[in-house]
């Protein structure tokens, strides 16, 4: 309702100039702002998404789906896995306001605790968040969460209000020409900048609703949010910083989703009953065997080392060093803000190797020196420039090594400059410590798998954190992806997780 009377109040304030009445009175004779504001059925609250259709809507989500796909590593390779996440989703979807639409349910082949969802009914889960939900109800909850974005039309709200608060102008331009390519760009922005406080409790809301009607316990969307709250706990222990400072956050780490706001959601639902479910036993042996960390095909982390059994080459970094995986490529956080990527060159070079940095890579760029370097038989350039960056001065570095004529893997180091000398011998040893790999060596590499076990009467926590194939924080990692607190014990029967190779 807010819209529609801002729309007549601009109208009253531009009325007196005759130009702007002119323009002022094409949009209110145009069709979609006369049905903008409309009470949505999901939340049954008037909201303003005139200026994007469900059409528009759909198309987003088909045209954003492969770019999500390519950011979180693609597909799950596992249709049993996947064929589970379809049934809950689609339960629960037939549950909601917009049974009748295409849903697409889809777990991506990432190692991050996350989920999403895209408009027009794309939903994603990751096999990390997975890892972390102990029982069904626990990741229908999460799914419920994000297919309550898409019926609340959250992303159509957020086009909608930005459009009409950007001008009247622009809105007309928006009605008498194309949309689609401003729309797709907004909704790219949306996904990233996520979703307010209002929209994450209006999701919170919908997803007990929808767990409620397909007979789920409801309460599994509080127990999730603790144990992805003692998730970010150890995660802030992991990377040597105060636990205490982590609040409990959504999965993109954007806005507070606070338990009290999803009990509050819990309370005001009709709600939970003695039959409803949580399915354990279903849920754990769907688990049993999922890969945890990172897929072989995309290199793994394996303490300080990254190791690729595919490409089969491998590297280190020293211990205070953090390293990190994606499908782009590798980090590496160290002392004093400094920081290593690791790539490979996205494209053949067959000219000299001394000229690659300067004519390819950092094109154009003026280099303070330019050195050729063997490492380990294969032929390289670095170079070295400084560079500011707000208040700061940093040394930049730049390495490059080829392979073969069709690779070349390139390091960029990054450091305060008053530090650079203190971590030159550091960052020589990662550069020197890049090798290849034989067949043999990459078929012995496998990844960690969430492997399902029943307590014995003589197994204890200690006994299982000594079975985890993880290097830091045994049983703190344990007792977090089976939602053990600090002094609880284990009970016969019980199924838990255990990370490990096999």
């Amino acid at each position: 309702m807010y819209y529609c009377k801002l729309i007549f109040i601009i109208g009253i304030i531009q009325i007196r100039d005759y130009s702007k009445r002119i323009s002022f009175l094409l949009i209110l004779s145009s069709t979609p702002f006369l049905g903008a504001c409309s009470v949505n059925p999901a939340t049954g609250n008037q909201s303003f998404t005139g200026l994007m259709s469900t059409n528009d809507e759909i198309r987003i989500g088909r045209k954003e789906h492969p770019k999500i796909l390519k950011a979180f590593g693609g597909r799950y390779n596992d249709n049993r896995v996947q064929t589970y996440v379809n049934k809950i989703g689609n339960h629960l979807a037939k549950k909601s306001e917009l049974p009748n639409i295409k849903w697409t349910f889809t777990v991506l082949n990432s190692p991050l605790v996350n989920a999403l969802a895209l408009p027009g009914g794309y939903i994603y889960v990751t096999r990390g968040l997975m890892a972390l939900a102990s029982n069904e109800a626990e990741l229908a909850g999460v799914i419920a969460h994000e297919i309550g974005h898409v019926t609340a039309r959250h992303t159509a709200q957020r086009y909608s209000s930005s459009m009409l608060a950007g001008g009247l102008s622009m809105a007309t331009s928006i009605l008498l020409g194309s949309t689609a390519g401003e729309i797709t760009n907004f909704a790219s922005k949306a996904l990233i900048q996520g979703y307010s406080r209002s929209q994450e409790f209006e999701a919170d809301s919908l997803g007990v609703r929808y767990l409620s009607r397909s007979n789920y316990n409801t309460e599994s969307m509080a127990t999730f949010l603790k144990k992805l709250r003692a998730y970010s706990q150890l995660q802030a222990k992991l990377h040597r910083k105060d636990p205490a400072s982590v609040d409990h956050k959504d999965m993109f780490a954007t806005h507070p989703r606070t338990l009290d706001r999803v009990e509050h959601a819990i309370v005001n639902t009709k709600n939970t009953g003695p039959r409803s479910r949580t399915g354990t036993i279903d849920y754990m042996e769907q688990l049993h065997n999922i890969i945890h960390g990172d897929d072989p095909k995309e290199g793994l982390i394996k303490g300080q080392t990254f190791i690729h059994p595919k490409l089969r080459f491998r590297f280190d970094v020293p211990e205070e060093f953090r390293l990190f995986n994606s499908p782009m490529m590798v980090i590496a956080k160290g002392p004093h803000n400094s920081l290593v990527q690791f790539d490979t060159a996205p494209k053949s070079y067959s000219g000299p190797i001394t000229q690659y940095i300067q004519n390819v890579w950092a094109r154009n760029a003026n280099f303070s020196t330019v050195d050729r370097i063997s490492v380990n038989g294969m032929s390289g350039v670095t170079a070295t420039k400084r560079i500011r960056r707000r208040t700061s001065v940093f040394d930049l570095r730049l390495v490059a090594i080829r392979y073969n004529s069709s690779r070349i893997y390139r390091f960029q180091f990054t450091t305060k400059t008053r530090y650079t000398q203190k971590l030159a011998s550091k960052l020589r040893e990662i550069t020197y410590s890049l090798r290849s790999i034989s067949h043999a060596e990459a078929r012995k590499i496998s990844p960690n798998r969430i492997l399902v076990k029943s307590v014995g009467a003589e197994d204890t926590v200690q006994s299982f954190s000594k079975q985890m194939s993880i290097n830091n924080l045994k049983e703190d990692t344990f007792r977090v992806i089976n939602g053990l607190k600090s002094n609880q014990n284990l009970r016969k029967g019980q199924l838990i997780k255990v990370i490990s190779e096999k």
